[in-house]
């Protein structure tokens, strides 16, 4: 409340000043700066009324209340209402009552309504034009029906998104409250809406007989987000959210494209800082390399480089069909001078070269691989041949073009492995450190270890929505079986962020919060799909798969894990194969599989290379 005092008094003052200024230079301009008496005596009787009286009526319609450095048409129709009630008494004379015998002449009135309503318009339009020097113009989809909204979120987000609404009818939604973990803002209003208090007072209010509630809070903590809406699901409402902040920010979405509350954000973490000034730096008028590309966190590593100024940017991608939309995506990003979509295959050793020969990688990001459990486990060839050995034919290329730095995009399935998927991780894993042995090695190699990525290919998530969507069940492996979770921009992030770190030979695994049960998981986005779990839509346990975990392991015996300069981030540090050795690993697997070796005996060929290799024997 002291806050709110204090702003009023200095509002009360601010304007006090304009008006006082208009009156006086409404007598100036009226006759022509030489006023003949009695008018400069006038002029000052008057001022000890019209001040007060003005303000009183700026009081009365609203322009204390509403924040400043809000100011649209609705609080500019209510300043024109104010001043022209605070005209009227002397446009009509009853100001001579107060001892003139001559009325203030009407040239006077006019032009002080005019010059007072553009020094107010003007000083609320620089209040906000301060403000909006990063604010984002909102667009939005358009309903039919007008439906009463409550917007949750009274900052820069929430007033766009309130502004939007008023100023566009057709987009079928009326705000009628705004609700706000700021103190300071409770009872003020914005755009005339008003801010009724916390989230919580939505328990308390039935009387707003409200149709959803808009989340406008694109900056705060995660857990606040996942209270508000359970806050919004216990009151029997649905939820709409606005984009996140670093969406807002770069442009790609507007405040009002709204999208429902989805499991990303019941899962999602904070925000993760990053050095993105010396991540800029290492980037910054490089020649970077991106395996993978088409992929979930290949195609997010090519969006977040590009932001940061490469000279060129080289989309490697076997699948056309996954190379187009990316490659269509970074066009639409005015980025059509500085990519490279190039259709190759990293096992392809003659394709390779002449990429490497052509483009000079200075920097590779190599997030190429197959990972999709149960395929991998029934063809281990495969895996091998893709993620182990075409690791190691990139690292050889690396070496010999003398690439500054080398990424590779691991798993924790790689982690005391029971499937031949986190095998063939691992494998690359001991080819990356080997390598950064060699005699003659001047590239910077380091792996990086995540969990599961919301959203991205193979995910759970869209294979639960599927089933929903198709009415269920909804199929688990067992009541028990946990997985770690990261959405894609945070992982990325975090991989640029350890490529930043590394020093050579690194094994970097990132802070992947608490493990979420599959099963929670599950019953959860079938009621954020207004269903009810195991009444509405079925949750059926089907058992492990072959190779599955109940959980997954953070690290392998053998292993010790260091903390680095950022808390998301640790370096596992331990013994490293020999070069020698990993060479002759190498033959023996490439001759493995150009020999088409069975099954079982690949798998056991590789648990004598890993030896905390666990493999299926289904």
């Amino acid at each position: 409340m002291g806050n709110q005092w204090s702003r009023a008094v200095l509002l009360a003052g601010a304007y006090s000043s304009l008006v006082t200024l208009s009156f006086y230079f409404a007598y100036e301009i009226r006759f022509d700066f030489r006023i003949p008496e009695p008018w400069p005596v006038q002029r000052l009787h008057m001022l000890q009324w019209i001040v007060p009286w003005k303000i009183m009526c700026l009081l009365v319609f609203g322009q204390f209340g509403g924040l400043l450095s809000y100011f649209r048409l609705p609080d500019l129709y209510r300043l024109v209402a104010g001043l022209a009630v605070a005209t009227l008494p002397l446009l009509i004379e009853r100001w001579s009552l107060l001892g003139f015998s001559q009325p203030v002449p009407r040239g006077v009135i006019l032009i002080d309504f005019v010059i007072c309503l553009l020094a107010i318009g003007a000083f609320r339009v620089l209040m906000r034009s301060i403000r909006e020097r990063t604010a984002v113009q909102p667009t939005g989809p358009a309903t039919r029906r007008q439906r009463k909204v409550a917007v949750i979120g009274a900052g820069d987000v929430g007033a766009m998104v309130v502004a939007d609404f008023l100023a566009k009818r057709g987009l079928g939604r009326r705000p009628v409250a705004l609700f706000d973990d700021n103190p300071e803002k409770w009872r003020l209003n914005i755009h005339g809406v008003p801010v009724l208090g916390a989230p919580e007072k939505l328990k308390s209010i039935p009387e707003l007989k409200l149709d959803e509630v808009i989340i406008a809070m694109p900056s705060a903590p995660q857990k606040r987000i996942r209270e508000i809406i359970e806050l919004v699901q216990g009151v029997g409402l649905t939820a709409e959210i606005v984009p996140s902040l670093d969406e807002l920010m770069n442009g790609r979405v507007k405040a009002s494209r709204l999208r429902m509350v989805d499991i990303e954000d019941l899962l999602g973490r904070d925000e993760v800082e990053l050095d993105t000034d010396q991540i800029g730096t290492m980037i910054q008028g490089k020649r970077v390399m991106v395996t993978g590309a088409g992929g979930s966190i290949g195609s997010e590593l090519c969006r977040q480089i590009l932001r940061m100024n490469p000279a060129r940017l080289m989309l490697v991608e076997r699948s056309e069909v996954q190379l187009f939309p990316i490659e269509q995506q970074l066009l639409a990003m005015g980025a059509g001078a500085l990519i490279l979509p190039e259709v190759a295959d990293i096992v392809d050793g003659p394709r390779m070269r002449g990429l490497f020969e052509s483009f000079g990688p200075q920097l590779i990001f190599h997030a190429a691989a197959h990972k999709h459990v149960p395929l991998m486990e029934r063809q281990p060839a495969e895996a091998v041949k893709n993620n182990s050995l075409g690791t190691a034919a990139l690292v050889d290329l690396a070496i010999e073009f003398k690439v500054e730095k080398f990424v590779v995009i691991s798993t924790d399935k790689a982690i005391n492995p029971t499937n031949v998927m986190g095998a063939s991780k691992r494998m690359a894993e001991i080819i990356m450190q080997a390598a950064q042995q060699r005699s003659r090695n001047q590239t910077c190699f380091a792996a990086v270890r995540f969990g599961n990525v919301l959203g991205s290919s193979g995910s759970v998530v869209p294979v639960f929505k599927q089933q929903i969507a198709n009415g269920g069940p909804v199929t688990v492996t067992h009541p028990d079986v946990t997985r770690y979770f990261m959405t894609i921009p945070e992982a990325v992030g975090l991989v640029l962020q350890c490529g930043l770190q590394s020093t050579g030979g690194e094994i970097f695994v990132l802070d992947m919060g608490e493990p979420v049960k599959i099963a929670d998981l599950a019953r959860q986005m079938i009621e954020l799909s207004g269903f009810v779990p195991d009444v509405d839509i079925e949750v059926h346990f089907t058992g492990l798969r072959p190779g599955e975990k109940l959980f997954e392991e953070l690290q392998h015996g053998g292993e010790d894990h260091q903390s680095t300069s950022h808390p998301r981030i640790m370096r596992f540090v331990g013994e490293c194969y020999p070069p020698e050795k990993v060479e002759v690993i190498r033959r023996k697997l490439r001759d493995a599989v150009d020999k088409d070796m069975p099954v079982s005996e690949l798998k056991d060929l590789l648990q004598t290379f890993i030896p905390e290799y666990s493999p299926y024997r289904g």
